[in-house]
């Protein structure tokens, strides 16, 4: 990024080859939009070239860089009248179990990611983007407390608490669809 700012704008081909997948998984997971996080790659890539003269090589490009992509997922939710959490999408998501998986494994499977996926959703903005961050971009708790501006500790206090309210939903969830079964 430092070649970029000062000038050499063909490294930024070299920035968008290894940084656009992650930054995509952390987008999607949290608006579960994929044609909407195909944009808001666009234009995290888009200010990093506007911006380059605000990174000054003190801390890790990827802070830098989930800052600026945090920046444009508030600014995307602001424009939207009302955000009601991630959808995903199961029917991608069962397709990456196929394999060797028999019939009824895989429907369990799915019932289990759906499950998930309701928990996730009922998660507050804070908790679901400190899980995301941590389990699914593995960021180390440190690189999440400069992208959010806060104490490691503070991290791993938000992190336990997503985790438990996470599990209580999940488990709400299971029980309301074990009632519906019988």
């Amino acid at each position: 990024m430092l070649r970029v700012k000062a000038g050499d704008l063909d490294k930024m081909g070299l920035l968008f080859e290894r940084y656009h997948r992650p930054l995509f998984a952390f987008l999607y997971h949290m608006t579960g939009q994929t044609h909407a996080c195909e944009d808001l790659v666009q234009n995290v890539f888009y200010r990093m070239l506007k911006y380059r003269h605000t990174f000054n090589g003190d801390g890790e490009f990827r802070t830098w860089m989930y800052h600026l992509a945090r920046n444009i997922l508030n600014d995307s939710f602001r424009q939207q009248e009302r955000w009601g959490g991630p959808k995903y999408d199961i029917a991608e998501l069962s397709e990456k179990l196929g394999g060797g998986v028999a019939a009824d494994e895989q429907l369990e499977k799915q019932q289990e990611l759906e499950a998930l996926q309701d928990a996730m959703s009922k998660l507050s903005p804070e908790h679901r983007e400190v899980l995301i961050m941590s389990r699914y971009q593995e960021l180390k708790y440190e690189e999440i407390a400069k992208i959010l501006n806060t104490t490691e500790g503070a991290i791993k206090v938000r992190v336990h608490r997503a985790l438990g309210e996470l599990k209580k939903n999940y488990l709400h969830i299971e029980k309301g669809s074990k009632a519906h079964e019988l």
